[in-house]
This record gives structure tokens, C-alpha cells and sequence, in this order.
């Protein structure tokens, strides 16, 4: 069998130009009415990750 691309891998993170993986921040959709400004502005910030190549290449061999 040949690698596949985990699907909900690649729709929740993005790997950067120098090989970071970005993730955004859950939780932005709808319902942010009742949150604070500090909480939305927290939000709307990405999570930078350090995962290894091999682990990367585990889920995304074709990034």
C-alpha cells in the first residue's frame, strides 16, 4: 500500500517554508459575541508545534 495523507491532519495544521507546524486556534466558528476581547484576541493567535520530521512524515509524507 502506498502512504496517504491523513485528511483531518492536513485540514487542522500547515507546515511552514522552514518546517514549523501551525495550528489555529479552535473555538473561533461562532458564539465569540459572548466572549471577552482579551479571550477573542487570544483566539485568533496560532499555536507554533515542534514535531520531528518522522513523526510529520508519519501523517503528511507529501507536504
Amino acid at each position: 500500500m502506498s502512504e496517504k495523507t491523513n485528511k483531518s491532519y492536513k485540514k487542522r495544521f500547515k507546515v511552514t517554508k522552514k518546517g514549523k507546524v501551525v495550528q489555529r486556534r479552535p473555538g473561533m466558528g461562532h458564539f465569540n459575541a459572548k466572549e471577552s476581547r482579551k479571550g477573542q484576541l487570544k483566539k485568533k493567535r496560532t499555536k507554533t508545534y515542534s514535531i520531528g520530521t518522522k513523526d510529520l512524515g508519519q501523517y503528511m509524507p507529501f507536504k
